[in-house]
């Protein structure tokens, strides 16, 4: 036996690769699999990106080792969208810090705080990623509920106060994954006064900020007054722009913070390929008219879809942000027997909402990260499952 670490011996398999390799099996039986259950953007990534990349990769300066904290290109991409669209001023040498995704930088952040045995306030249900994170870096996961009376906003008044002298940490994550949910400046003022009274920093996981429908813009938590105080917010290209695999995020805001976390990213990796930095920078410098036809397509699947849910009394609201429906599910089944019966009988795979922590349970999550003939397709084998045919 390979004598593994107790803390990824106690670490359970990511959600998602669970479901990858079922979806695998069932696809080597001959079965025509239907993945609604990962967020994974199936649009592609603008052309002007992937010019700027092969732009970028031709040049020989682009092949060695980056900075340690990012490109300057990139680094001010970013400063320059916040200015832009929050009106919020930083300092791009030292509240900016470029990432490998921002999957990767919240993992660090977590590790760069929290001594053994420390607690991280994070939101039920939410992102899996955070208690793992928490779980690696020696910590307590405390988790917090949210209101769905109040488009999922952070229960304040529900969390106790000794849970609040335990923890280090409080986790914000708006547009919401799983539940949609989405919040205005009122709730990221409210989270400010919170951590100053409780001696908290936040972290704003912002991935899906500009995947937002209407007249919504997400709000930045560095607008709210004295939030680059306690608050470091973590953005990603992956979903806005349709990079998933090319990892490229940032963290911006405390400058303490963006210290500590590129201390522990400098003594465990060397940085994102510049080119891709080059080409981040470019989309961030863009005119932001591929993000608006995007959130126009997942506007769309969700006109589309929801009303056909309805039919089988899977119940969903349309959000203001993100391409996810947080549904519940018939009456007579959990989350998961739910989930079950959707890929056994229909070739399915939906996300129980249990994944997501004990206040999911009652709901699933649909990613509308497929075209809508295929979500049309998924929804009629949903029907006849339901039906016994």
């Amino acid at each position: 036996m390979i004598p593994l670490s107790k803390q990824v011996q106690s670490l359970p398999a990511y959600l998602f690769s669970l479901f990858h390799k079922k979806k695998m099996a069932l696809t080597a039986q001959g079965i025509d699999v239907i993945d609604l259950g990962i967020g994974a953007p199936d649009l592609s990534t603008p052309p002007f990106i992937i010019d700027k990349l092969i732009q970028e990769v031709r040049k020989p300066e682009n092949h060695k080792y980056p900075p340690y904290h990012g490109c300057m290109e990139f680094k001010q991409a970013v400063t320059d969208f916040y200015q832009r669209r929050f009106h919020v001023s930083l300092d791009v040498d030292r509240e900016v810090l470029a990432l490998i995704g921002s999957k990767e930088g919240i993992a660090h952040l977590i590790q760069s705080m929290l001594n053994p045995g420390d607690g991280v306030l994070a939101p039920d249900p939410g992102y899996p990623v955070y208690q793992s994170a928490v779980h690696l870096a020696y910590g307590v996961t405390i988790p917090y509920p949210l209101n769905p009376e109040e488009n999922f906003a952070p229960a304040f008044d529900q969390i106790s106060e000794r849970d609040c002298t335990r923890a280090k940490l409080m986790i914000l994550n708006y547009p919401n994954n799983p539940t949609g949910g989405t919040v205005g400046m009122e709730t990221y003022e409210q989270a400010v006064r919170f951590a100053k009274k409780n001696q908290l920093i936040l972290l704003q996981d912002a991935a899906y900020d500009l995947v937002t429908f209407g007249d919504y813009q997400s709000p930045s938590l560095l607008q709210a007054e004295g939030g680059k105080d306690v608050g470091i917010e973590f953005g990603s290209l992956s979903k806005s722009f349709n990079m998933a695999g090319w990892r490229m995020g940032y963290a911006a805001g405390n400058e303490e913070l963006i210290q500590g976390l590129g201390l522990v990213k400098s003594n465990r990796d060397t940085g994102q390929f510049p080119a891709i930095q080059k080409a981040g920078a470019a989309a961030l410098n863009s005119s932001f008219d591929s993000v608006v036809a995007n959130n126009r397509t997942y506007e769309m699947r969700f006109t589309i879809i929801l009303p056909e849910l309805e039919e089988m009394n899977v119940r969903a609201v349309k959000p203001r942000g993100t391409f996810f429906v947080w549904a519940q599910v018939p009456e007579g089944f959990t989350s998961q027997s739910f989930a079950e019966k959707m890929l056994d009988e229909a070739g399915i795979i939906l996300t129980p909402g249990t994944a997501f922590g004990q206040q999911g349970e009652g709901y699933i999550r649909i990613s509308l990260t497929h075209p809508v003939e295929r979500l049309h397709e998924a929804v009629l084998r949903m029907k006849k499952a339901m039906k016994g045919g």
